[in-house]
Parts: structure tokens; sequence; C-alpha cells
């Protein structure tokens, strides 16, 4: 199983992405949008943990009423100048309260973990191209941040008057 960093820390991923409908695994599973549409029950049915991986063009929205029954949702970051996930991460923290794990995978790097995190995203699933080290290294970028965001919710001149 390859490695991710989850919670600040570079832990073995227990999760398998099933991205073609057919037998799941005996084991945690993160399947596409496209095989939770075919196979719902069966999935909701599965013993183990379960979540949803969205690309980019499939929004949230679609899932919003089973959110309830995932334990990870996963966004897609097939390219670093596609910024939807970021969006994603506030809405499904902030508007639909999701509270179980946020994975940013693909093009996850040093530069951005930090912001990644600031938007809600827990854990990171980085390229194999990239060091896990180097990416861990960049949640530790700044020391204050000084906009709410949904890691902080008070802005620091706030929390400088608290």
């Amino acid at each position: 199983m390859p490695n991710i960093i989850k919670n600040g820390a570079i832990i073995e991923d227990t999760y398998h992405v099933i991205t073609e409908a057919g037998a799941l695994p005996a084991a945690d599973i993160i399947v596409s949008l496209d095989v939770w549409l075919q196979q719902r029950a069966e999935v909701l049915a599965h013993p183990h943990k379960k979540g949803i991986m969205l690309k980019p063009d499939q929004h949230p929205e679609t899932i919003v009423n089973d959110l309830a029954h995932l334990d990870i949702i996963a966004l897609a970051f097939p390219a670093f100048a596609d910024g939807r996930g970021y969006s994603y991460a506030v809405l499904l923290r902030q508007r639909y309260g999701f509270k179980g794990e946020l994975r940013a995978t693909g093009d996850i790097f040093k530069d951005n973990i930090f912001y990644l995190k600031r938007c809600g995203f827990d854990s990171f699933a980085v390229r194999a191209d990239k060091d896990l080290q180097v990416a861990l290294q960049g949640l530790q970028d700044f020391s204050e941040c000084y906009q709410a965001s949904t890691d902080e919710g008070t802005p620091l001149y706030r929390r400088r008057l608290a």
C-alpha cells in the first residue's frame, strides 16, 4: 500500500481506489462517482470504510444526500492549475457539514499542501514522483494565518483581541 499524509503524519493508506464497477474487495474503499452511481446499494452495504472520489467536473452537490454514509471523500487535482477542489472542500466542510476525512489526491506538493489544509483537507495522496517528506514540510510554511478558514474560524485580529 502507498503512503499518504494524514493529520500531519506520514502513514500507510488503507483505502483501495475502485474506478470500475465489479466486485468490491474486503477492505476500505474509495469508489469513483461512476461506480457509486452504478453500485450505490452494494457500496452502502460494504462492511468496511467507504468513500467517493470526485473529479474536478463532478460537483459535491451530487452526493450531498449521502454524506452521512461516507467515511472519506477524495477530491482529485489532476493539474496544479485546476483549483475547483479548494472550493469543493470548503463547500463540503462549511455548507454541507461533512465531518469525515477529506483527501486531496493528484498534483499535491509542498507549495499547495498548506492551503489545501486551510480549506478543510486532512489527508493528502501525493503523486508518486513527489517526495512525501518534502510535501509534509509544507504544512509548516506559516506559523499564523490572518484570515478565517475551515481550520481556524476566527481571524487573527479577533484572536489577538481575545
